[in-house]
């Protein structure tokens, strides 16, 4: 007589996605504006990958040295003024520290306008690349709070 084994329910693979806060979509961001553009410095590109690998191992460490800077150099890039998308971006990927939400400033709108936004791509939970578009959505909301500001001309 044949008796059979009990079977064990296999676990549901995206809640093991979710406990290990695997994402698969990182947000776009505005790169940090730096007053000094140096090519071994924090790029936009580098910037955007730095966020892919940090998405990618889940280490501030090894993304930063992965892209050729050091983890003290990405915090201090956190802490700079202007990097409220950066930071975002970081938040969505290590989980958000209890921080209330940056108010948008017309500099800040004009900052996204003119750097564009930068998505890092992950394809199976790897960094594939970055894609950069212009952000239409910065221009109309600096144009909209500009005609609030303005009074018409008569």
């Amino acid at each position: 007589m044949m008796t059979k084994r009990p079977t064990t329910p296999r676990p549901d693979p995206r809640s093991a996605a979710v406990q290990n806060r695997r994402i698969s979509r990182i947000p776009a961001f505005t790169p940090v504006e730096l007053r000094r553009v140096r090519p071994d410095g924090w790029t936009p590109l580098r910037q955007s990958e730095f966020l892919g690998l940090l998405a990618e191992t889940r280490c501030v460490k090894k993304a930063a040295e992965r892209v050729g800077m050091s983890r003290e150099t990405a915090y201090r890039l956190r802490r700079k003024p202007g990097a409220e998308s950066f930071v975002a971006a970081w938040d969505a990927i290590l989980g958000p520290p209890n921080s209330p939400r940056a108010k948008v400033t017309l500099d800040g709108l004009f900052q996204r306008v003119r750097q564009g936004r930068y998505r890092p791509v992950l394809r199976g939970g790897r960094y594939v690349g970055t894609l950069q578009k212009p952000d239409e959505s910065a221009l109309l909301a600096a144009l909209s709070h500009l005609d609030r500001v303005c009074p018409p001309e008569d």
